[in-house]
């Protein structure tokens, strides 16, 4: 007689309140339903007392909406390191700013303009 397959157990991932993770409806997602898939900030933790799972409270960033009771199963963390990405590896020594990702033109062009008002005024 064989054994049935079962899933290879996977340690469940912890998040703190601010992290920004992807999240998944799963049950939208397995019956095909649009929308299924969203990134959230973390708001607080908590432990379901039948199953003594720990779930999630999130706010879905695109709508605002509140998220309850989401499975750590289907979050994934979005580290600052991937968003941060194209300004870190920005070409800033490049003459053609085409040359540069979109953001990392939009915050440097964001940082010279608070850096200008804090300058003195040129004097001829």
């Amino acid at each position: 007689m064989t054994q049935p397959q079962t899933q290879a157990a996977r340690p469940t991932a912890t998040y703190t309140m601010g992290d920004i993770v992807l999240f998944r409806d799963a049950e939208k997602f397995w019956l095909g339903l649009p929308g299924h898939t969203a990134v959230g900030r973390v708001e607080r933790s908590w432990t379901h007392t039948d199953t003594r799972k720990v779930l999630y409270d999130l706010t879905e960033l695109s709508t605002g909406r509140a998220r309850a009771g989401i499975d750590p199963d289907y979050m994934r963390l979005l580290p600052a390191t991937d968003a941060m990405h194209d300004i870190d590896t920005a070409p800033l020594r490049e003459p053609d700013t085409g040359a540069m990702p979109p953001a990392a033109v939009a915050w440097l062009r964001q940082h010279l303009v608070q850096d200008a008002a804090t300058l003195p005024a040129h004097r001829p």
